[in-house]
């Protein structure tokens, strides 16, 4: 005998609605709340009793739409029963607007007959909060004035992101050069985040700041046994790198042992772990960086010249910041922005006074020196504009010099400047020729000239020389 089908109980409705996690609200023919679960009192904070009888539109905030689309589903106007995906915001018991994602459906009889809309709403706070860390990283990585987080708009800088760019589109290795703090890591991160390989690793290996022997096995790897302290094998930095793109930052420092293994490398695509006899292979983009002269490092036989020509297929020289003193300002916002973020303090930038003292300097440690200042000048400034005072000691003792008339330390003493720089100002042609050989940078032609940049301006306007390199 065939077992009688027991069918299940029926789960009443309002229990389903009040276990939901999402927002249900209810509203009948007219329009008015007849359903509100326990969630929607969560998100509102406003009660069931609070909300029944209450017009669709009661807590949509200033602008959105919401309560209008469910009015016309009501009404008939819309063409679908339903609507999906809509953004609105609903003002909560504080005053406050909330995100919320809204999804509604018409209510019929199977006569046809509207019998209400059943709206479900998800509480969008958190997303929204995350989209503004998001806006927030996208505005401190890629302001309008960078490149890959290079700021500024120096032709020397622009030329240097054209060349990035180009060197992104190709395997070749790269070779960076240029004093510390200009950059160099920045510009290896942008051939990298351009290039094919950057779905890839970055690795970023540190050349002068390991012995020979450990910076042998950061590279290469090591095998168990293969010196005191090599309990078990070990991955090198080539190795993890295969498929993306290393940084060999400072390579000037490598000693002339690991020069030759690392010739093979960038030949062979080959290397045996420290102690082992086993040839690996690897499939890797290398970028090298120095602030060492290594041309001049081959010269006296410091460095080897069949390894330097390997390095140097696509050389790219970084600008000092003394070279692209225009850039400071956008620097200065570009700092202040991300500090401001940071610590939350209400700073605007800079007055003029500050930003004139920092024109002025010659920025020994470049744009990282830069960026120390201006945290220093966060901590000493509370709120408002950066001033003179807020600047670290070393900067404003350059200002009281000028104050006094002194010249700079670097700056040959007055009367004192070369007949050959007299000459040189004097004759257009010649300050022409100068400011193209220098990237049309002010600050490097006062240098070789022993003058200051104002100096050289001056002589600029008295010739009518442009200052912008396009207009010459």
């Amino acid at each position: 005998m065939a077992r009688r089908r027991v069918p299940p109980a029926a789960i009443p409705a309002d229990l389903l609605l009040e276990t939901m996690a999402e927002g249900v609200v209810v509203t009948d023919a007219k329009g008015r709340i007849c359903g509100w679960n326990a969630a929607m009192a969560a998100i509102t904070g406003y009660a069931r009793e609070e909300a029944l009888g209450q017009s669709a539109t009661w807590l949509r905030a200033p602008g959105c739409q919401g309560g209008e689309a469910v009015a016309a589903l009501l009404a008939g106007r819309e063409a679908s029963a339903c609507l999906t995906g809509c953004e609105c915001r609903m003002l909560g018991r504080d005053g406050k607007p909330i995100p919320v994602l809204m999804n509604a459906r018409v209510l019929r009889l199977l006569t046809g007959e509207v019998l209400g809309v059943l709206q479900t709403i998800t509480d969008c706070r958190q997303v929204e909060a995350l989209r503004g860390r998001v806006r927030a990283l996208e505005e401190e990585l890629t302001p309008a004035e960078s490149f890959c987080g290079l700021v500024g708009q120096h032709p020397r800088l622009r030329e240097v992101c054209r060349l990035l760019e180009l060197a992104a589109g190709s395997d070749a290795t790269v070779l960076l050069l240029g004093e510390s703090g200009t950059g160099k890591e920045l510009a290896a991160a942008a051939v990298h985040r351009l290039g094919h390989r950057r779905e890839g690793p970055f690795i970023k290996v540190n050349c002068g700041a390991l012995g020979e022997q450990i910076l042998e096995s950061e590279l290469f790897g090591h095998v168990r046994g293969a010196f005191t302290g090599a309990h078990q094998d070990r991955v090198g930095r080539f190795e993890a790198a295969d498929g993306g793109t290393i940084l060999l930052d400072e390579i000037g420092e490598i000693s002339a042992a690991l020069q030759v293994k690392l010739l093979r490398v960038l030949q062979e695509r080959e290397f045996e772990r420290v102690g082992e006899v086993q040839t690996r292979r690897v499939d890797v983009r290398v970028i090298a960086s120095t602030n060492r002269d290594l041309a001049g490092a081959v010269r006296v036989g410091r460095f080897r010249e069949d390894l330097y020509y390997r390095l140097k297929v696509f050389p790219v020289l970084m600008p000092s910041l003394r070279e692209r003193l225009e850039d400071v300002p956008l620097l200065v916002a570009h700092f202040a922005g991300r500090l401001r973020r940071r610590t939350g303090k209400p700073i605007d930038g800079m007055n003029p006074d500050a930003l004139r003292v920092l024109m002025d300097y010659r920025w020994p440690g470049n744009v990282r020196e830069l960026e120390n200042v201006m945290e220093y000048a966060f901590i000493t400034c509370q709120e408002g504009l950066i001033a003179v005072d807020d600047l670290p000691q070393e900067l404003r003792r350059e200002d009281l010099r000028r104050a006094a008339g002194m010249p700079r330390q670097e700056a040959p003493a007055a009367g004192t400047v070369p007949a050959v720089a007299r000459s040189t100002v004097r004759s257009p042609e010649a300050l022409r020729q100068l400011l193209t050989e220098c990237g049309w940078s002010k600050a490097e032609t006062a240098r070789r000239l022993g003058l200051s940049p104002t100096a050289v301006w001056k002589w600029m306007r008295r010739h009518g020389i442009p200052l912008d390199p396009l207009q010459a």
